[in-house]
């Protein structure tokens, strides 16, 4: 009798290991939500491309982890931080998505961000760059992947002023994200030994740009920056040229993207520098994700849509070391992680949420030296991460110690 009492016992014990090891994946499936710009400005940069690179990287990692299905939903957030939060207080609601990623608005990142920490949900941002998403308003259930307005603005502008361009021009889309990108870039100039003689804002998103080019080009500023990307980039560069910018001055943009470039095409783009974090043509690695890219988009991805494979690649290799799917056990398992794939270069999670890893200063090439089509970049340098992000020592983010 005794021993049939312990062969029982050591069952039930058994069940219940077996149902606490089968909850470590919360309701049985891992569910990630892409929230992007489907249809907007942004689209071309992040969108439909970073939804593929999101099914790449859950194909990838083989459609599950710890045994249980990986789901992914998508939604367009038009670029509007109200419509972001009302779809992102739905999955988490209704829908129980685990994370949600892409964000490539900082409007919108924010906004998601802070809903997400309120129900102890997970972000990752990989579209969106404003520097405070990990300074101070920085979360402990977000991350952010690819790249901020801090890096893009050291090194796109430090070599600039460095070569001879003192004074410059700002012409900034007038919400979160340019003003990020202009104040990063003025900080930068500034220190260099530059000056900053003009700024004008525009409503986001816009068109006509010609006026605002008259005023940059009345500047007589060595260099006009564009601290905007997208649609709204390739429309400044067009209407740039069109009015003889290009022969006068040095046209800067403080977020560029392959498809940008190709966008306007090389003769219109040639000698532009500006920072990148990744570029498909860069070795093995990076041709072969592109590949796999390429092949149902047609065109090459852009950093953008390459960090977000990188994002969700990792994610998958926390939750699977974690054995869970917790908020709290997959950051810390990232944080112990050694990142490396087709994107991340000698990268590391660090206490702010931000991924550290290497950035590049890029030129494109003049149209007789493009050998190939989307062969559009030389890289001119490698920045290291440590070097290119802001230092912890000036971070503003709660979670740092010691911070501002």
């Amino acid at each position: 009798m005794k021993m049939r009492k312990l062969a029982i016992s050591l069952a039930a014990l058994c069940g219940g290991y077996a149902s606490v090891a089968s909850g470590a994946i919360s309701n049985d499936v891992v569910k990630i939500g892409v929230l992007t710009d489907v249809s907007g400005t942004y689209s071309g940069n992040v969108g439909p491309g970073s939804i593929l690179a999101t099914k790449i990287a859950v194909e990838e990692f083989g459609g599950k982890v710890l045994g249980k299905p990986i789901e992914v939903i998508t939604a367009d957030h038009l670029n509007k931080a109200d419509v972001g939060s009302a779809k992102a207080r739905e999955w988490l609601d209704r829908e129980n998505v685990d994370v949600i990623t892409e964000l490539g608005n900082s409007a919108v990142a924010l906004s998601v961000m802070n809903l997400a920490k309120d129900k102890n949900k997970m972000t990752i941002v990989t579209g969106a760059g404003a520097s405070r998403i990990t300074g101070k308003d920085c979360s402990p259930t977000n991350l952010m992947w690819v790249y901020d307005t801090y890096a893009l603005a050291k090194v796109g502008t430090v070599p600039l002023v460095q070569d001879g361009a003192k004074k410059w021009y700002f012409l900034t889309a007038d919400y979160s994200f340019g003003h990020a990108l202009e104040n990063d870039g003025q900080r930068f100039i500034k220190e260099s030994g530059g000056q900053v003689i003009g700024s004008t804002r525009y409503p986001f998103p816009g068109n006509d740009f010609s006026s605002f080019l008259l005023t940059a080009q009345q500047s007589q500023a060595d260099a006009v920056a564009f601290a905007s990307a997208g649609a709204d980039l390739q429309n400044e560069i067009k209407q740039a040229n069109e009015f003889g910018l290009t022969t006068s001055q040095k046209i800067v943009a403080m977020l560029m993207s392959i498809t940008d470039v190709h966008g306007v095409g090389l003769q219109a783009a040639q000698g532009m520098n500006f920072a990148e974090t990744f570029y498909w043509n860069m070795d093995d690695e990076t041709r072969k994700f592109s590949s796999r890219f390429y092949k149902e988009m047609k065109k090459m991805p852009t950093a953008l849509q390459a960090g977000q494979y990188s994002a969700v690649l990792n994610y998958l290799r926390a939750v699977e070391l974690a054995k869970s799917d917790d908020v709290a056990d997959v950051i810390k398992a990232l944080k112990t992680m050694k990142i490396h794939d087709a994107f991340a270069r000698n990268a590391s999670l660090r206490e702010d949420g931000k991924l550290i890893h290497d950035v590049y200063l890029v030129s494109v090439k003049k149209p007789e030296e493009s050998k190939e089509p989307w062969d559009y970049y030389n890289i001119e340098k490698t920045v290291a991460g440590a070097e290119a992000f802001n230092p912890l020592s000036e971070s503003e983010c709660p979670l740092v110690k010691g911070s501002k």
